[in-house]
């Protein structure tokens, strides 16, 4: 049987995207209230007005100044509850190959992906406990480099670093941290990817999504509902043994051990 987490809380960043919609209302059949957290106001009240416990914080993760904004709204809304979940996952944008891309782009991709997740843990930490998780969602091409997925393959690399540095440095609390590494999916920010592709090899973008399926070992994509699959997963008590570790769900595509 399911733990029920009915009277404590989830902070996610990210709520309004694909994968953060579908990681809210998993966790929400948990019984935990959620702290969604995204940068457009007007995202988050559609989200908020759709599900009764969710909790809208507006803010920029890739500021400092959101560490402010989601501890005032954790004092305020949720005061006295434990924080059993924080899970990072905003987007980053896309940069193209690594040859033309902006190093703008890849130094903002950095700062979303590893000081978003910082500053998120640090806003949230003051309402940790023994059982919380730290719950990043990287990707595919931070352990699998292309020549056309700059932004993302860097991004999420450091991304796995920093999560098993915070999963020592918590340890002797009892919180652990994870990194849900999924495959291309099929979403919006998949298919800027794919124009981008695209245009480096001066092909249709239908032909590079084909393409990549076909990396797959069965054929297709992952979908945001496996990776909410896989942070309801990670919140049961038995996940404290796969501290610090990266959980793939790449349908296939990795190629090397382990």
């Amino acid at each position: 049987m399911k733990t029920d987490f009915k009277g404590e809380t989830a902070i996610v960043v990210g709520a309004t995207g694909a994968f953060g919609q579908s990681i809210v209302e998993r966790l929400l059949n948990r019984g935990l209230k959620v702290v969604a957290v995204a940068r457009s106001e007007a995202s988050l009240q559609t989200l908020s007005e759709t599900h009764e416990d969710v909790i809208p914080c507006v803010a920029d993760i890739s500021d400092d100044s959101s560490i402010d904004a989601i501890r005032a709204v954790l004092d305020g809304a949720v005061p006295n509850s434990t924080v059993r979940a924080v899970v990072h996952g905003p987007g980053v944008g896309v940069a193209g190959g690594i040859l033309e891309a902006p190093t703008a782009t890849m130094v903002d991709a950095v700062n979303i992906k590893v000081g978003g997740l910082l500053r998120l843990s640090r806003a949230a930490d003051g309402f940790l406990t023994e059982g919380s998780r730290l719950i990043s969602i990287g990707g595919h091409y931070g352990l699998e480099p292309t020549a056309y997925a700059a932004s993302a393959g860097v991004a999420n690399a450091a991304l796995f670093n920093v999560s098993r540095q915070l999963s020592l440095a918590y340890g002797d609390r009892g919180v652990t941290a994870h990194v849900i590494a999924p495959g291309p999916a099929d979403t919006e920010r998949l298919r800027n990817v794919a124009v981008a592709r695209a245009e480096m090899r001066g092909c249709s973008v239908d032909e590079v999504l084909d393409d990549m399926k076909a990396e797959s070992s069965i054929s297709a994509f992952t979908t945001p509902g496996q990776v909410a699959w896989a942070v309801d997963m990670l919140i049961d008590p038995e996940a404290t043994a796969m501290t610090g570790s990266t959980l793939m769900l790449d349908s296939g595509r990795r190629r090397g051990l382990p």
